[in-house]
């Protein structure tokens, strides 16, 4: 049910962003930091997952998507405050196979978010005793590879590279349809 459609190869970055920064602006509220790609788009052909840097003002910013459509983020509020995490926090404490899918989501995302930095971010927060604060944490900068914290920040993820909370979140807004 994913709203949203990616391509990792294509996105956007560039001129193109460009395009899209006072709408990327509107949705945050804000001017966007550390601002790299467009990374997903809704079905309407309209941003709804950008990509930022991982080295922002100086200091690591582990979360590597934020999920800008306005659409979702209301359906997800409205799942957050139903009470769906600790719900679907329940049914990953009593899963181990939920549990390693995570850990592995987490990994693959920590990879990927590795891919992104820059010779010279890499070198930046390697010689500042900062790498870890990237290689510690996983998808949305979470520490506890069990904890799922916020949806917003799995689906945002999941909307660039699958994962098992984004999944289960899939079949509750396919449920809420």
């Amino acid at each position: 049910m994913r709203a949203m459609q990616n391509d990792n190869t294509s996105q956007l970055v560039g001129a193109d962003l460009d395009h899209w920064r006072p709408y990327i602006t509107q949705r945050l509220g804000r001017e966007p930091r550390g601002l790299r790609a467009v990374a997903a788009f809704n079905h309407h052909g309209q941003p709804s997952v950008i990509r930022v840097a991982s080295l922002v003002g100086g200091k690591p910013f582990p979360t590597l998507f934020w999920l800008i459509d306005p659409e979702i983020n209301l359906r997800l509020d409205r799942l957050e405050a139903g009470g769906a995490i600790a719900a679907m926090q329940a049914q990953v404490a009593a899963s181990d196979v939920l549990r390693q899918q995570m850990h592995l989501d987490h990994a693959r995302h920590r990879v990927l978010r590795d891919q992104y930095l820059t010779p010279a971010e890499r070198q930046f927060l390697v010689s500042h005793g900062m790498i870890g604060a990237l290689e510690s944490r996983g998808i949305g900068g979470i520490a506890d590879p069990d904890r799922i914290r916020c949806l917003h920040t799995w689906y945002a993820a999941h909307c660039v590279e699958p994962n098992t909370i984004g999944q289960l979140t899939d079949e509750l807004l396919r449920a809420d349809s």
